[in-house]
């Protein structure tokens, strides 16, 4: 990890909310390609999804789940479960953040990817006794757009056009069917 990176990650834990959040940029930029130095944080991002901050539990959600590609070992097939316990997060902005990243262990691989869709999948459909489901249901169509977007899946597609079809209330069938519009 080359200097800047240490310093961004340093720069997390600011008194500065301004040098915070052009850290949080910054690594969200950088971890959009493959990078080298993802086990050198691995391990404390993980601790970190547990950490009583629920900013910590955020950031850490949305840094793996983007470092999924960066993941030669493939240990978020072992990690995934403790990952997206956060997007059930006490706090809901935390736990809305994490879902709106999940897709991105999709990237890494073909087992990452039925992990991610199986779990968004059985998510979608069994979420209608939580708090905001529609906010839910919404950050899981969208995700399964920014996947397809990315890959070209027709799986994804469909996945997620069946799931939009399922939807009993015509007004988010039709909000969750914009998403999927243009394709």
């Amino acid at each position: 990890m080359d200097t800047r990176m240490k310093t961004n990650f340093e720069n997390l834990e600011s008194k500065d909310k301004n040098e915070q959040y052009i850290a949080y940029t910054n690594i969200m930029e950088a971890t959009k390609e493959k990078v080298d130095w993802a086990y050198v944080v691995w391990n404390q991002l993980k601790e970190d999804l547990t950490h009583s901050d629920n900013h910590k539990r955020s950031r850490a959600g949305q840094f793996l789940a983007q470092l999924a590609i960066s993941d030669p070992e493939k240990r978020m097939l072992t990690d995934f479960p403790t990952l997206w316990k956060v997007t059930k997060d006490e706090r809901f902005v935390t736990a809305r953040h994490t879902l709106q990243s999940i897709w991105r262990v999709a990237l890494a691989g073909p087992e990452q990817k039925q992990l991610v869709l199986n779990h968004l999948e059985d998510r979608f459909r069994k979420c209608t006794e939580e708090k905001n489901y529609t906010l839910i249901r919404f950050d899981i169509v969208q995700g399964l757009r920014y996947l397809y977007d990315e890959t070209k899946d027709e799986e994804v597609k469909n996945l997620a056009l069946v799931l939009v079809e399922s939807e009993e209330d015509s007004k988010y069938k039709k909000k969750y069917a914009g998403v999927w519009k243009n394709v």
